[in-house]
This record gives structure tokens, sequence and C-alpha cells, in this order.
């Protein structure tokens, strides 16, 4: 039984491996037709933890834009929609749960790896590994 995909999710974090996903999820939005909704996760801490305010989220604004600005010069040489979106929080966590949210209509993800150290996975984590394991929409992982 085969899905229609016409929505696909793709992370964005500046690095190489997150732009090597955003051009496989082109591959397949050509393929079927689909929209491409990038997303930068923000981390964001409980409040309290400590100020983020200044020089810091300027630049980082910054940076996201001309990021986000590349991606969507990408899609559009290659005739793909691109939909843009910032999103606060444990950037695993909120992915997951951008995925999820029937709201958004999430047909597919397709996230770069970082290729973290199996020991730095232990200690920190991994975001591609927490999207994988908890989002209902299929999860290509591009290393």
């Amino acid at each position: 039984m085969a899905t229609s995909v016409k929505k696909i999710l793709v992370p964005l974090d500046n690095s190489k491996n997150s732009f090597r996903g955003l051009s496989s999820a082109i591959y397949f939005a050509k393929m079927c037709d689909a929209k491409i909704v990038a997303v930068h996760s923000v981390y964001a801490p409980p409040k309290g933890d400590f100020d983020t305010s200044g020089r810091f989220n300027k630049d980082h604004k910054r940076q996201v834009k001309s990021m986000m600005k590349i991606a969507e010069k990408q899609c559009e040489n290659a005739g793909v929609e691109f939909v843009q979106k910032i999103i606060y929080g444990n950037p695993g966590y909120e992915l997951a749960k951008f995925a999820n949210s029937s709201k958004n209509k999430i047909d597919m993800v397709v996230i770069g790896s970082r290729g973290r150290s199996s020991a730095k996975e232990l200690f920190f984590g991994s975001t591609s590994q927490f999207v994988l394991h908890k989002s209902k929409p299929p999860v290509l992982v591009i290393k």
C-alpha cells in the first residue's frame, strides 16, 4: 500500500548534513509533487536558566535568515514549493512534536545526522535519533 507524500519536514541547523538532507528532500518532493517545510529549532532553556537576550540573538537570527534564504533558493531552482518555520524549545522534542501534529500534515521527515561519536550521543543525545524514534511519519536520516 503506497502512501501519498505531500509535505516533507526538513530540519535545518546550518550543518553540511542538514543541507544534504534538504537535497534528498528536494529529490523526493520533485518525485511526489510535495512541498518542503524547512524548520529551524532554536534551543530555548526553561525560563530562569539564563538570559539569552542581546547580541547572540541578533547574530543567530541573521544566520538563520541566511540559511533559510539558501534553502529557499535551492528549492526554487528545483521547482519545489518551500515554507519555512522557526520553533523554540528542545530541538528533538519540538521537531517530533511538529512532525506529529495533525494540523501540520507532515507525511515524511528528512533529517541530516550530525555524525557525533557514540560517546557524545550517550551523554548529549542526538536530535536525529530522537526524531527517528518519536516521529509518527516515516523518517529518513541522511549521513
